[in-house]
């Protein structure tokens, strides 16, 4: 028997390439329990593994969150002011915060080749210790290049995490609750986010920036260490050829031997096609096969208007428009970026509960409109009030978009991306996601201010709603329904031409 990874050995025969694998549960579960007791330790151990992976969202939350109230005194400190600077000032402040960002982009792209090469398990647990060290780099930054610098290694760490932890549960979760499980995700980043907001706002004065930024130490060295007992993707495994380390891991997180046998078989037939199919490198096949472009197409178009329709315009500057523009006091407007973040965690966290219920697609298809609605309200209330509106009035309106972009796109954008692409191209098609997803986040940045000195508030928040418009257009056409099918299932639908919403989509159990 060959001990080559790509060997792939009879059942229950153990080659010691196989033996030698990390993330392998020590031993399968006993077909003696009762289905129902079967059932509840499966949904226990995909729970456990979707709660620790998930602690890297809380750290992406985290991480470009706490630096809107942190930067006050970062300026102070190094003494970035025009004075010194002159107009580079702001340009300075702008690459501070926006250098995340881009080691995001080049860490989403690079993490690629190394989930494909070491594992979905391995490649996360190198992802927390790059988060340990980056946020400890961050905190010890002694002028503001260096900072930028520190925050440009964290962002690799950053993009990593969002292409590697949401296609690793997908991977692991079984199809009718991979929604549920998959958007623990986002919700987590909702917990950075409100973490940071009620951080800067009750710390501003008592806890200094340095330390601010070097606690995420905590959460990333809990993922680091939680992930080391977890299992290894199936999906990867098989793609390895180790298919008995496969079906032991599928077997401790689905109730019987038969679901297993089936996911296994599946796996092996739908790779076994794409095999045959081309055997070309990955990120060849991605953009030479035509047959994986609509998935291509719909995914990386969610990933985008995920940024674009205006909600990371309003995280990152809420307390400045509040405070610019609609006269709240310092102290006002971080407690209404506090109310922003209690707002995105409410509704990702309700978005997790109903998607594998309403669907993806009908979820954006139904919140998109009032998303739209709302963010052209409150750039109508400026203009009918001559750059007046009520505060209550203005405060209302970014809290009721909010409300319907974080329970609506907000809670599918990375699930779609962990959903969509075949198992031949996933690793570079997520990378792929992820990078237009923080390059998007990088575009926004950079301009949303510059966009309201261009068109006034009132115009960018119409031009907002009108991408808000775009999006819905872009889903109800472009975007298929991937509730309660397995991967299989959608990958099956690209290679037959039924992919497409409106291209004669069979219509599932799930879908009924």
């Amino acid at each position: 028997m060959s001990d080559a990874p790509g060997a792939e050995s009879a059942p229950n025969e153990w080659t010691d390439a196989e033996r030698r694998l990390g993330g392998i549960p020590d031993a399968a579960r006993d077909d003696d329990v009762s289905p129902a007791d079967a059932e509840r330790l499966a949904r226990r151990h995909v729970l456990h593994v979707s709660f620790i992976a998930a602690f890297g969202g809380l750290l992406y939350g985290y991480d470009t969150g706490v630096i809107s109230g942190a930067m006050l005194h970062v300026t102070e400190e190094f003494h970035i002011n025009e004075e010194r600077f002159g107009s580079a000032a702001h340009n300075i402040t702008e690459i501070i915060t926006s250098s995340i960002l881009l080691g995001a982009v080049l860490g989403a792209l690079g993490t690629s080749v190394i989930v494909k090469k070491v594992g979905r398990r391995k490649a996360i647990i190198g992802i927390a210790a790059m988060f340990a060290i980056g946020v400890l780099l961050s905190g010890a930054a002694n002028d503001w290049w260096t900072l930028s610098l520190a925050r440009v290694f964290l962002g690799l760490a950053v993009g990593g995490s969002t292409m590697a932890i949401p296609t690793y549960i997908s991977e692991l979760a079984p199809p009718a609750k991979r929604g549920s499980y998959v958007t623990f995700f986002n919700v987590a980043i909702g917990v950075g986010i409100l973490t940071a907001s009620l951080v800067n706002y009750f710390g501003d004065s008592a806890i200094s920036w340095r330390v601010r930024i070097a606690a995420a130490v905590v959460p990333a060295l809990v993922l680091l260490i939680g992930m080391k007992p977890l299992p290894e993707s199936p999906r990867w495994l098989v793609q390895q050829g180790f298919v008995n380390p496969a079906r032991r891991v599928l077997r401790w997180v689905r109730p019987s031997t038969r679901a297993v046998d089936a996911e296994i078989a599946e796996i092996k037939r739908t790779y076994r096609e794409e095999q045959q199919a081309s055997g070309e490198g990955e990120w060849r096949t991605l953009f030479s096969e035509k047959w994986i472009r609509p998935a291509l197409f719909a995914g990386i178009m969610v990933a985008i208007f995920t940024q674009i329709t205006g909600l990371e315009m309003m995280i990152y500057y809420t307390p400045t428009i509040l405070k610019n523009n609609v006269g709240f006091s310092d102290h006002m407007a971080q407690a209404g970026n506090v109310g922003v973040g209690v707002v995105y965690l409410v509704m990702t966290t309700l978005g997790k509960f109903v998607v594998d219920r309403i669907g993806r697609r009908r979820l954006m298809l139904v919140m998109l409109p009032g998303a739209a609605v709302s963010i052209a309200a409150f750039g109508i209330a400026f203009w009918v009030t001559n750059d007046d509106p009520p505060a209550g009035l203005a405060l209302a309106l970014i809290l009721s978009f909010m409300f319907f972009q974080a329970g609506g796109i907000q809670v599918v954008g990375w699930l779609m991306g962990s959903e969509l692409y075949p198992l031949k191209v996933r690793s570079a098609a997520t990378a792929l996601h992820a990078a237009a997803l923080w390059g998007s986040n990088l575009l926004i940045t950079l301009t949303a201010l510059t966009l309201i000195d261009w068109l006034s508030l009132p115009g960018a928040m119409i031009f907002y709603a009108v991408i808000n418009v775009i999006a819905w257009v872009t889903v109800y056409f472009f975007v298929p329904e991937t509730k309660g099918r397995s991967l299989e299932e959608i990958e099956s639908s690209l290679q037959d031409g039924t992919f497409l919403p409106h291209r004669g989509h069979k219509r599932s159990p799930a879908d009924a």
